[in-house]
């Protein structure tokens, strides 16, 4: 009980303390006009406290996800370095990734400018012809596709956002499942709808969706996002409402790809192809 006393005790002490200070300057503000200047300025001081520990509060936090996007990112390397050692028997440090894996290679950049409230969206990233990037590369994240470049500068290059109504990505439900076209819902800023499943396949809510490797551009397994409601459309196919797992508000870090053997199979594509 005496406890509880003094804590009540110590309250109330504060609190009038408070009411007399806040008096204070109450009366001081009233005062004249040099008092105003002292008393603004103060507040002023405390203004840009409480602001800078809030942008300091929100940096710290920023800093927390994108040293997880990192550590994802290491253990995806880390996968790789696994992956090849049992295709190849060879021993890799880390610093000996090969730049090409899969039939594509691999660069990481930047994105320093996203739009993300257009029609037509787009990103900029800081690799250009001099770092080897091509035109029709893709640009990707460990959470899906983000785009396709289509003009390069020296030092950048300007690619074409998947938020787009003209664009257009083969996907994939499952690992195995029906391939069909995935667009952006043109709504949404993590929306999109994946076009002509055949409907007498059994179409589940939260399946993962991936990229089918149906494309010169973007190679297979990477994951886009997860399925919702499906619509019949004309008796015969479906369009299912996928959640992306790309955050396009928050891109930071992306990764070039580019498929060593794109030219070749375009040239046979116009010969053959009708």
């Amino acid at each position: 009980m005496r406890v509880n006393g003094n804590i009540l005790g110590i309250g109330i002490n504060a609190a009038v303390f408070i009411l007399l200070e806040v008096a204070a300057l109450i009366m001081l503000h009233h005062s004249g006009p040099l008092q105003n200047i002292w008393i603004s300025k103060g507040m002023h001081a405390v203004y840009a406290a409480v602001w800078g520990g809030a942008d300091d509060l929100k940096s710290y936090f920023s800093l927390k996800k994108q040293n997880k996007a990192l550590a994802e990112e290491n253990f995806r390397l880390s996968a790789m370095l696994c992956s090849y050692r049992g295709l190849t028997g060879v021993e890799l440090s880390p610093d000996s990734i090969p730049d090409i894996y899969g039939g594509y290679r691999y660069m990481m950049a930047s994105a320093i400018k996203v739009s993300n409230n257009r029609q037509h969206n787009y990103i900029v990233i800081d690799k250009g012809s001099e770092d080897g990037v091509r035109e029709l590369s893709g640009i990707v994240t460990k959470d899906g596709v983000v785009g396709i470049v289509d003009a390069i500068s020296r030092h950048y290059s300007y690619g074409r956002s998947f938020k787009n109504p003209d664009m257009v990505v083969s996907a994939r439900i499952g690992r195995e499942g029906p391939v069909g076209e995935l667009m952006w819902d043109g709504i949404s800023s993590n929306g999109a709808v994946l076009r002509e499943i055949p409907q007498h396949i059994p179409v589940h809510r939260g399946d993962t969706v991936y990229t089918s490797g149906f494309s010169s551009i973007f190679p297979a397994d990477i994951p886009l996002g997860t399925t919702g409601e499906a619509t019949v459309v004309n008796g015969s196919t479906y369009n299912i409402e996928i959640t992306l797992f790309t955050d396009f508000s928050s891109l930071r870090y992306v990764t070039v790809v580019d498929n060593v053997d794109r030219d070749e199979i375009r040239e046979l594509e116009d010969r053959y192809a009708d």
